[in-house]
């Protein structure tokens, strides 16, 4: 990573030697009144994925999906078995999850992911230890991420129902498909990409991960360029990892994690469900809109859940 990555773009420092929110400090009050201004009918999509769904829960390999228990039901009751006695007789349900801060959608804390013992800003990655003292999910939490966000669905573009396993595309056919959409990509557009690949993992089951390695961006000097040039604060995408798995000409897993998140301070969103949202889109052919997200605000945390908003 070191060499693939020794003459990459850096923002550490930009926003001074203290920043844990890297370019979403772009998302000033005048974009996030640039996102207002393509609300046009009122429609609200959510773009979390259901956490405990009957068919599954992707996850990346090694992670284990979210497990529901339940506390307290009426059997608790029914049974005599701990259901607690309230004046006035009321029942209730409890329940609690065991879960990956990053076993669903989710947010990626800018010390996520590091290489050469530094996180982004040049935090010493020491820092991680026990916990992200420096650059971690509660900042970015603190903040929220508010702003004009464009879908660009790279399935339909390429007349696919699902990308490929390993498919790869580059900021110029990022581009090309907003073109087709009839919108442009803008400075400061929170970027949102569809391949629609995780209902293989529906389709397939544990198979799914067999071979991993997910369609995406793949990485080159000048797609990283781009993105430091175009000032993007966010890259939101439907799988597991926002980028193609293990890059085809370096043979390095996950490059633009580093590239974009650890050096440019990027935002990675990943996991999200762009279905219902997709089809609006292609069928009013509105492809911008107000895009809002907080993700939870935990200590120290690596990530966190999220359901993003989108409004049009």
């Amino acid at each position: 990573m070191t060499d693939l990555l020794a003459n990459a773009p850096s923002n550490w420092g930009k926003w001074g030697p203290d920043d844990e929110v890297g370019s979403l400090n772009y998302l000033t009050a005048e974009e996030v009144l640039r996102g207002v201004q393509h609300v046009k009918q009122g429609s609200v999509f959510t773009l979390q994925r259901l956490i405990g769904d009957p068919n599954g829960d992707p996850v990346w390999p090694g992670r284990t999906p979210a497990e529901r228990t339940q506390i307290l039901d009426e059997s608790n009751w029914d049974e005599g078995n701990g259901g607690p006695a309230f004046p006035g007789g009321l029942h209730y349900a409890d329940d609690k999850i065991n879960a990956f801060l990053q076993g669903s959608t989710q947010y990626d804390a800018l010390g996520h992911v590091w290489y050469g013992g530094k996180i982004w800003n040049g935090y010493d990655a020491r820092t991680t230890i026990g916990g992200l003292d420096k650059a971690s999910i509660q900042p970015i939490a603190e903040r929220g991420i508010v702003g004009r966000g464009i879908l660009l669905d790279m399935a339909r573009f390429r007349g696919k129902s699902t990308m490929d396993t390993a498919e790869t595309f580059t900021h110029e056919d990022l581009q090309e498909c907003a073109k087709a959409q009839g919108v442009t990509i803008e400075k400061h557009d929170v970027i949102i990409i569809r391949t629609n690949y995780l209902q293989q993992f529906f389709e397939k089951g544990d198979a799914f991960y067999d071979g991993f390695c997910e369609p995406g961006l793949t990485y080159s000097p000048e797609l990283v360029q781009w993105f430091q040039d175009m000032e993007i604060p966010n890259l939101v995408t439907d799988t597991i990892a926002n980028e193609v798995t293990t890059d085809p000409v370096s043979g390095v897993a996950l490059p633009l994690h580093c590239a974009l998140m650890r050096n440019l301070g990027v935002t990675l969103t990943e996991i999200c469900d762009l279905e219902k949202l997709a089809e609006d889109c292609a069928a009013d052919n509105q492809y911008v809109f107000l895009y809002v997200a907080a993700p939870l605000k935990v200590a120290l945390g690596s990530g966190s859940p999220v359901n993003p908003v989108v409004i049009k």
